[in-house]
């Protein structure tokens, strides 16, 4: 024997369980109608052939559907929304966006209506019931949708910090010392999906500008700027775009930016970076900003060993050794100079803005005290280094000599070429 139908005057908690049992008594016929409709209506959910996916298309419309019940039963039911957040991850874990399962969602709430219609025309039900019912459907709407976006981004922030970690992996194997094996780097980078450039560099950060980086990077930049030597590595670093990213992004900051390697060859690259940096806040290296190693190779060179280096200076200096600094300093300017412009003593008195006679007698003076030295080329080579040598080490000492003072002072080296001389002077 049927229910009589509900009269006008039925309280709606009675009338939206009534709708629940009606409903309830046709979910099977509800749910199978449903999952057609979002197949034939949805490409990406149409796939007839894989009965795996047809279950869990089946299962979650069927959840959505009993989470409805449980509003119109007024029941503290909550699984469905634990269901379409793991929806909504796996949405973002096969690469799809939200739109397909919230066009499913509403699918399947158009289905649902349509069943209430029946059910109110069936019960003759009062306008005002009818939208309460209406009201029922698509409040549960939004909290799938909302379940389901919930879901996604969880996933998302998963997948974004494991990919992190993968990256941050694979910089540090790049740069490993010893180095890491080719395979694991491959591998390494496989994971990370980050294509192996043919050339990289690597940028040494110096540590108190860690606060202040930019917190958005290319994506193929590989960074780890919380390390305690913070680094990034910079794939086709000699690219316009690469350039720019450098030079406009990264100018602000005290940087040092490796040559171009392969990617075999990233830990040279950053730990001449890192020595760039290091000689810079000696005052070896001038200039600020971004300090581009690929232009100060020469110092680099002679500053590996300073120990081998100051006993090269020793050696062949040993002429000046018992010279005051006010001596000493404007003939190792004068000898570099000498030595740098092929012994031609007008091109060194127009390079130090001195008259040619003074250095004639500067170069006299030079020639008694080194004697066939100068003019010994192997001797030559090892001379030209060890002043190299005493012009960056007589920066640095006046650098830290003016570091007391109120006043700022610029810094006293600069380099201006490979190879070139940290500070000029004329005497």
């Amino acid at each position: 024997m049927g229910m009589a139908p509900l009269g006008t005057s039925v309280p709606v908690g009675h009338m939206l369980r009534r709708c629940a049992a009606n409903l309830r008594a046709d979910i099977d016929m509800v749910v199978a109608d449903t999952v057609r409709a979002v197949e034939s209506g949805i490409p990406e959910y149409a796939r007839p052939a894989d009965e795996a996916y047809h279950r869990t298309l089946h299962a979650g419309v069927e959840q959505a559907l009993h989470g409805f019940l449980g509003i119109l039963e007024r029941r503290d039911d909550t699984t469905w929304r634990d269901v379409y957040r793991a929806i909504g991850a796996g949405e973002m874990r096969e690469g799809r966006s939200l739109d397909a399962l919230q066009a499913a969602i509403r699918i399947g709430a158009r289905m649902g209506l349509r069943h209430v219609v029946e059910f109110a025309e069936s019960e003759s039900l009062t306008p005002g019931m009818v939208g309460s019912l209406a009201d029922a459907i698509w409040s549960h709407v939004d909290d799938l949708a909302e379940a389901a976006a919930e879901g996604y981004a969880e996933a998302r922030a998963a997948e974004v910090g494991d990919l992190d970690r993968r990256r941050r992996r694979l910089l540090h194997l790049l740069v490993a010392d010893p180095p890491a094996g080719d395979e694991a780097v491959a591998a390494a980078a496989l994971a990370a999906r980050w294509p192996m450039p043919r050339r990289l560099a690597a940028v040494a950060i110096a540590p108190g500008e860690v606060q202040t980086l930019p917190p958005v990077l290319p994506p193929d930049v590989l960074a780890d700027p919380r390390h305690a030597e913070p680094v990034l590595i910079v794939p086709d670093p000699e690219s316009p775009a690469q350039l720019r990213l450098m030079v406009n992004t990264l100018a602000r900051y005290r940087v040092a930016v490796g040559p171009a390697v392969p990617p075999e060859a990233a830990g040279h690259s950053l730990r001449w970076a890192r020595r760039a940096l290091d000689l810079h806040g000696r005052g070896v290296i001038g200039g600020d900003g971004v300090i581009w190693c690929q232009e100060h190779l020469g110092i680099l060179a002679v500053f590996q060993d300073e120990a081998l280096l100051a006993a090269l200076v020793e050696r062949r200096l040993s002429p000046l050794a018992a010279m005051r600094a006010s001596q000493r300093e404007p003939l190792v300017d004068t000898l570099l100079s000498w030595l740098q412009h092929n012994m031609n003593a007008n091109a060194v008195a127009a390079h130090l803005h001195l008259h040619p006679q003074t250095v004639r007698r500067r170069l006299r003076q030079l020639d008694r005290l080194f004697g066939e030295r100068i003019h010994d080329g192997d001797a030559r080579f090892e001379l030209e280094i060890a002043l190299l040598a005493e012009q960056a080490g007589r920066a640095e000492r006046v650098r830290h000599a003016k570091r007391d003072e109120p006043a700022p002072h610029p810094a006293a080296a600069r380099v201006t070429r490979p190879g070139a001389p940290a500070v000029r002077r004329a005497r």
